[in-house]
C-alpha cells in the first residue's frame, strides 16, 4: 500500500470521475447539466470518498515503518538511530515525492543555505522526537552519519541527508527507565532496544504518536500485560485500514456500491472477514507463504475486479461471495505482510495477532459506515446507479489496474 500525496491523487480522481460520469450520461442521452441538484451533490460527496488514488509513479524512499535501534552504552552513553525519509524533512515536502528531485533542490542550495537547512532539520527532530528517563525529558544531540560522505547522485535511490537520524546523548544518573516518543508525522514506530555487549534485545512496535512502553536499565525489560499488548495491536491494525490502506479501503467500498440493501453487503463483507483472518493466522505461523511481489498486484486486480463486476451488474451473482472469499486470502496474506515487518510479541503472540484482526475489522466497518453517511441517504434514488456506482465503480476499477501495473513492474 503506497498511497500518493492527496495533492496529486485528487486530479486523478477528479479526471477519472468525470470521465466515467460523461460516458454514462452520453449513454443516457443526458448532458451533465441536466443533473439535478441533489445528484450533483452525491456525485461529489462520493469523489471525496475516493480522494487519494495513486498519481504519477515516482521513485521515492518508502518508509512504511519507522525503523527505530536504540543502544545503551557500558560509559552510560546512548544512541538512537531513526530511519525516516530526512531528504524531504529538510525541504518541508510529502515523503513520497520524487527523491531524485529533492536531492537536485539540496545540491542546488549554497554551503550557508545548506548549513542553515541542516540546523533547521535538527530542529525540527528535537521536536518530534522524544526521549525520556524515568518520564523526564533528556536532551540528545542529532547528526546524519550519510551527509558530507558522497553518495552518489546516480544511484537508485538518491539522497543527500542519508535515511538516517542519529540521536546521542547521556544516561542521566540513577534512572531506571527509558521511553521513546515519535510525533505523528512519523509512521508506525519499530523500536529495538539493547545494551552493548549484550546479545538480548527487546522490541516493541508503537502505533502513529504512540509512547513506548518504559524500557528498564537495571533489571531488563518490564513485565508486558496482555491490555497493553492488545490496545496497542488493535490500534495498530485500525491504522492498517484508515487512513493507510486505500488499497483495502477501495476494495471495502467496492462492496458497498453493489447493492442496496444490508444483508448482501454482510454477506459479502463475512466472507472477506472469515478468509483473510485464515490465512493471517496461517501465515503468522509459517503455514503459508508467497511473496509480496506475487501478493499485491494480485490484491490490487481483486479491487478491479469487484469495481468491474458492479458496473456490469446490478444484484449479487451467487459466485459473488465465493469470490470475495478467495480475494480475502490474498488480502489476508497481505495482512501478514506487515504484521511480519512489525512483529509479533513472542510472550504474547496470539493475543498481538487476535487484536490486529479486530482492529482491522474496526477498520472496515469505518469504512462501510462512512461510505453509507456520504452516499448511503441517495440508494433509494433512481439515479443512485448512474450517478454514484457506476462512475465511483469505473474510478476503483482504474486505481485497481494502476495499482497492478505498478507492482508487478516495481
Amino acid at each position: 500500500m503506497r498511497p500518493r500525496p492527496a495533492s496529486e491523487s485528487c486530479e486523478v480522481i477528479l479526471a477519472a470521475w468525470k470521465g466515467a460520469f460523461n460516458l454514462r450520461c452520453g449513454l443516457n442521452h443526458i448532458h451533465p447539466s441536466e443533473v439535478g441538484r441533489p445528484r450533483a451533490l452525491a456525485t461529489w460527496a462520493a469523489t471525496a470518498l475516493l480522494a487519494t488514488l495513486p498519481a504519477t509513479r515516482v521513485e521515492a524512499h518508502d518508509f512504511t515503518i519507522t525503523e527505530t535501534n536504540v543502544c545503551f552504552a557500558a560509559d552510560g552513553a546512548f544512541s538512537i538511530d531513526v530511519k525516516c525519509d530526512l531528504d524531504a524533512l529538510a525541504l518541508g515536502v510529502e515523503s513520497k515525492q520524487d527523491s531524485a528531485s529533492l536531492v537536485r533542490r539540496l545540491r542546488a542550495l549554497s554551503p550557508e543555505e545548506l548549513e542553515a537547512t541542516t540546523e533547521n532539520l535538527k530542529l525540527l527532530l528535537r521536536k518530534r522526537l522524544r526521549v525520556r528517563f524515568d518520564g523526564e525529558g533528556a536532551d540528545f544531540e542529532v547528526s546524519f552519519p550519510a551527509l558530507g560522505v558522497g553518495m552518489s547522485h546516480a544511484s537508485e535511490i538518491p539522497t543527500v541527508f542519508g535515511v538516517t537520524a542519529r540521536l546521542s546523548g547521556t544516561v542521566p544518573d540513577g534512572a531506571r527507565e527509558f521511553t521513546f516518543w515519535a510525533s505523528r508525522s512519523f509512521n508506525a514506530v519499530h523500536l529495538t532496544l539493547r545494551r552493548e555487549g549484550s546479545e538480548e534485545v527487546e522490541r516493541q512496535v508503537l502505533g502513529v504518536g504512540a509512547e513506548s512502553r518504559p524500557y528498564s536499565l537495571r533489571d531488563g525489560a518490564l513485565a508486558v500485560s496482555a491490555a497493553s499488548v492488545a490496545w496497542q495491536y488493535v490500534a495498530l491494525g485500525y491504522e492498517h485500514i484508515l487512513p493507510r490502506g486505500l488499497d483495502h479501503i477501495l476494495f471495502v467500498v467496492g462492496l458497498f456500491l453493489l447493492g442496496r440493501r444490508w444483508k448482501p453487503l454482510l454477506w459479502q463483507v463475512t466472507a472477506f472477514t472469515v478468509a483473510h483472518t485464515l490465512t493471517l493466522a496461517l501465515a503468522m505461523n509459517g503455514a503459508i507463504s508467497l511473496p509480496s511481489r506475487v501478493v499485491e498486484p494480485l490484491i490490487a486486480l481483486s479491487i478491479a475486479y469487484v469495481a468491474i463486476e458492479n458496473v456490469f451488474t446490478t444484484k449479487l451473482t451467487p459466485w459473488r461471495p465465493g469470490v470475495v472469499f478467495a480475494f480475502g486470502l490474498l488480502h489476508g496474506l497481505g495482512f501478514a505482510g506487515v504484521l511480519t515487518e512489525l512483529g509479533l510479541p513472542k510472550g504474547q503472540f496470539a493475543t498481538a495477532l487476535l487484536s490486529f484482526n479486530v482492529g482491522v475489522e474496526m477498520g472496515q466497518l469505518s469504512v462501510i459506515l462512512a461510505a453509507f453517511a456520504v452516499v448511503g441517504w441517495f440508494r433509494g434514488k433512481d439515479w443512485y446507479r448512474s450517478a454514484i456506482v457506476v462512475p465511483a465503480s469505473v474510478a476503483i476499477a482504474l486505481a485497481g489496474l494502476y495499482w497492478c501495473v505498478e507492482r508487478t513492474l516495481v
